[in-house]
């Protein structure tokens, strides 16, 4: 049985109120869908594609946190 990874997925919601991910780790990966449960589906099966196209990850970045700024 081989470990299970972890990868961070930033999600963002758009002016029409569909959701939006994108992963750090995973360059130029992302998905999108009009709920949550659907876009953690969508998710999982992107990452799983990725890690199928023997693009690389880079496991050098820890998450540290969000924050936003207002100007």
């Amino acid at each position: 049985m081989t470990a299970k990874r972890k990868f961070t997925v930033v999600i963002e919601r758009d002016e029409d109120g569909n959701y939006l991910a994108s992963f750090p780790s995973l360059h130029g990966c992302h998905t999108h869908a009009k709920s949550l449960d659907t876009l953690m589906k969508h998710a999982r099966e992107v990452i799983e594609l990725y890690l199928e196209s023997g693009e690389e990850v880079d496991d050098s970045l820890e998450f540290v946190g969000i924050q936003q700024i207002s100007i």
